[in-house]
């Protein structure tokens, strides 16, 4: 992408929200400030929503918006956490914490921290499928010590992974995927803010292809308009009826063979993050790839870790970090 992502650029609102109930629920939450989880598929929203309910809720939501993405610590060293910028100085001197206590130490720290336009902030743990069950315990025990100064919002794909004190303590917000009609109607009101020419087909082929991952969707019509200029059906055909996760895999293949872990990493961050890809999306290349380059036991040992990957991918955990497993593996 050459200029802003459009995810960011146009941000929604609450009343943007293409889902009546999540926009309901989140106008109500505004008024009458508590604890949420929300939960739903990857793409249908579900930060955005979180977001979209900061900057009504608080005057500065800049600093009152407080989100950790769960995977920055799962899926890290204790070494990388401890020299993260964002989270180094709640951590100087303490590097002999069990990282259980490092995460505990930075949401105690940033929960105990006075909101900067308001009564209270807003502090979200996204990608909250990744939270282990002795850190939910942790965290329990600082929403009951914070709560009334604090409004924890808990985002993820699998609310049956979070324990029942968890849950007790927040209000349940279920985010659906947004159907096809609502898709084509916010790439719509983005391509008309942006001012790009566009025809109902081009809207609705793009919206097709993201399958319900409004992310994608939205990066699919950016894609198209900066590629052809447009979003008609001839250029979204042209812009993304061909992409496909080929060359890139390749690359990240290979870099993962010759032991470039983090090149590899960053190839896959790239198509999970920037792309839209979802993880079953590129496992399902990797494997493609990988039978054009491996054969006998080699490959029938990239078939069983992949079938590993596949089931962890099917429980909703991270993405990133089952298939960041699978290219250290191959990388052995």
């Amino acid at each position: 992408m050459d200029g802003p992502l459009w995810t960011e650029a146009h941000a929604p609102t609450l009343a943007d929200l293409p889902q009546p109930g999540v926009r309901d629920a989140l106008t109500g939450a505004v008024d009458e400030p508590m604890n949420l989880v929300v939960h739903g598929p990857e793409g249908a929203g579900k930060t955005a929503a979180v977001r979209a309910l900061a900057r009504e809720a608080h005057a500065d939501p800049d600093n009152d918006l407080i989100a950790v993405n769960v995977d920055d610590f799962f899926s890290r060293t204790k070494t990388e956490i401890k020299n993260d910028p964002r989270f180094a100085p709640f951590l100087e001197g303490r590097s002999r914490l069990s990282k259980r206590d490092m995460i505990n130490r930075v949401l105690k720290e940033t929960a105990s921290y006075a909101s900067v336009s308001g009564e209270y902030k807003t502090l979200l743990l996204d990608n909250a499928e990744s939270i282990r069950e002795d850190f939910q315990q942790a965290l329990r025990r600082v929403m009951e010590q914070h709560h009334r100064t604090t409004q924890f919002v808990v985002a993820t794909r699998q609310p049956s992974k979070l324990i029942p004190p968890i849950r007790s303590r927040c209000f349940d917000v279920p985010v659906r995927a947004p159907t096809h009609d609502e898709t084509v109607a916010v790439l719509e009101r983005i391509v008309e803010r942006e001012g790009v020419a566009h025809d109902e087909e081009g809207l609705e082929y793009v919206a097709g292809y993201a399958g319900g991952d409004l992310r994608r969707a939205i990066l699919g019509a950016q894609t198209a308009a900066e590629q052809e200029g447009e979003v008609t059906m001839d250029a979204a055909y042209e812009a993304l009826g061909e992409v496909g996760l080929t060359d890139r895999v390749e690359e990240m293949l290979t870099d993962a063979q010759a032991g470039e872990f983090r090149d590899a990493r960053s190839t896959l961050d790239d198509l999970l993050v920037d792309e839209g890809y979802d993880g079953e999306e590129v496992l399902a290349d990797l494997l493609a790839v990988a039978r054009s380059r491996l054969s006998g036991r080699e490959l029938a040992a990239v078939h069983q870790l992949a079938g590993e990957v596949d089931l962890d991918l099917a429980d909703g955990t991270s993405d990133r970090i089952h298939l960041s497993r699978f290219l250290a593996e191959l990388g052995r």
